[in-house]
């Protein structure tokens, strides 16, 4: 069946709200940064990385609720693929954003990062994932003894992301820049040049998280419509297409950072929600499903621990951060979509 015009503005209409929201946030949440004292490190990995994360993390709340054995297979799926979405895709990405802005002269091809922050980051991320992989592999089923231990797993995980959050806003490095005007008070010509105050920073954080929020929603339902009009199998829109849509917001943000050269913000949206990610989401699926992965899911998560093992090496070897590395990363996102390609997981 033939695309109509109007599917093909269910996701040009979307993307679009998207993108403002996307404009909005990083504006008002470098303003929160700048409000609350905190270092751009923090900033970006827990403010900005738990923003943007909380959309998706919804998903599997929503499917758990539901009570079935398919709501637990969509909220093992999205849980599981969300930080492997953020290691690879949102990596490549955010390089060839780099790379493109390097080529304009806008800014240098290395990233300029603090090497104790990121490395905080990806350890956090590969600590608390490798945990996740553990249960996948040891601990599936409805078992008593595998539940009980799951269970103090997902209660580990949730201590252990408190303490990250408290390192990051411990850490000591350069604080947030103003980014000029925020954007709720430049139709007042009287307030441009003022501090903008802290709850008007809040309502327009919120309001962009709610245009990103409402932008993914839609145009989700816009790539289901036009995925089965052109015939695109269940399989390929729930395990590559679907977790793409909910990832747009990080990788929408860090490309506005990444473009105008303030890369622990932009990295740290990716890195401290693929903590996020791995600790609070995954413990929800720890306590309330049987955890039954498929191979496709233990997979995802080999990848997405060798694809940002692949950062922190060139970071640890060469002491420098480029665009090579990130877009490197992405070669494990074409690995994933030609197994599931040629090696579909059976979906009832």
């Amino acid at each position: 069946m033939a695309i109509q015009v109007l599917d093909i503005m269910t996701l040009v209409f979307p993307l679009f709200i998207i993108l403002i929201g996307c404009e909005l946030f990083t504006n008002g949440i470098e303003w929160l940064g700048v409000k609350l004292g905190l270092a751009e490190s923090a900033t970006g990995s827990v403010l900005a990385a738990v923003g943007t994360a909380l959309p998706e993390t919804v998903v599997p709340i929503i499917a758990i609720i539901s009570a079935t054995s398919a709501g637990s297979e969509i909220a093992e799926g999205a849980i599981l693929g969300a930080p492997f979405m953020l290691a690879t895709l949102a990596m490549l990405v955010g390089g060839i954003s780099i790379l493109v802005a390097h080529k304009k002269g806008r800014r240098p091809a290395t990233l300029k990062v603090s090497e104790e922050h990121v490395s905080l980051d990806i350890k956090s991320f590969l600590f608390a994932y490798s945990f996740a992989v553990i249960a996948g592999i040891f601990l599936q089923g409805p078992n008593d003894v595998a539940r009980i231990l799951r269970y103090l797993i997902a209660i580990f995980l949730f201590v252990l992301y408190a303490v990250y959050v408290r390192k990051m806003i411990r850490q000591e490095s350069k604080k947030c820049d103003e980014p000029g005007s925020l954007y709720f008070t430049r139709a007042f010509s009287e307030r441009r040049k003022k501090a903008p105050s802290t709850p008007t920073v809040l309502v327009q954080v919120g309001a962009s998280l709610g245009m990103i929020i409402l932008g993914a929603k839609i145009f989700v339902g816009g790539i289901e419509t036009v995925s089965a009009e052109v015939g695109i199998s269940s399989i390929i829109l729930a395990f590559l297409i679907a977790p793409i849509a909910t990832e747009l917001p990080e990788k929408f943000n860090s490309v506005l950072w990444y473009w105008r050269g303030k890369d622990t913000l932009a990295l740290g949206n990716i890195t401290g929600a693929m903590v996020f990610q791995s600790s609070i989401p995954v413990s929800i699926g720890l306590m309330f499903t049987n955890w039954t992965l498929w191979w496709i899911n233990i997979a995802s998560m080999f990848f997405a621990i060798a694809a940002i093992l692949l950062i922190y090496l060139e970071m640890r070897t060469y002491k420098v951060l480029s665009y090579k590395s990130l877009m490197l990363s992405g070669a494990f996102y074409i690995a994933y979509v030609v197994l599931i390609f040629f090696y579909p997981p059976p979906i009832a």
